[in-house]
């Protein structure tokens, strides 16, 4: 009986050298970091608004 898969969720978690988690926050300062953060949101929003879009007009 062949199987069939309809979705397939991938995680992924990314861990920076200690070198660099050392050093980023005092260089980056905490108001990088919250612009970072707004930006990392903003483009994750723009992507799931998209993928629901698709899924919709299926």
């Amino acid at each position: 009986m062949p199987i069939e898969i309809r979705e397939l969720n991938i995680r992924v978690s990314v861990n920076q050298n200690q070198e660099e988690q050392d050093s980023g926050p005092a260089t980056g300062g905490a108001a990088t970091e919250s612009i970072n953060k707004d930006e990392l949101i903003a483009e994750c929003v723009e992507q799931v608004m998209e993928l629901i879009k698709l899924q919709q007009e299926r």
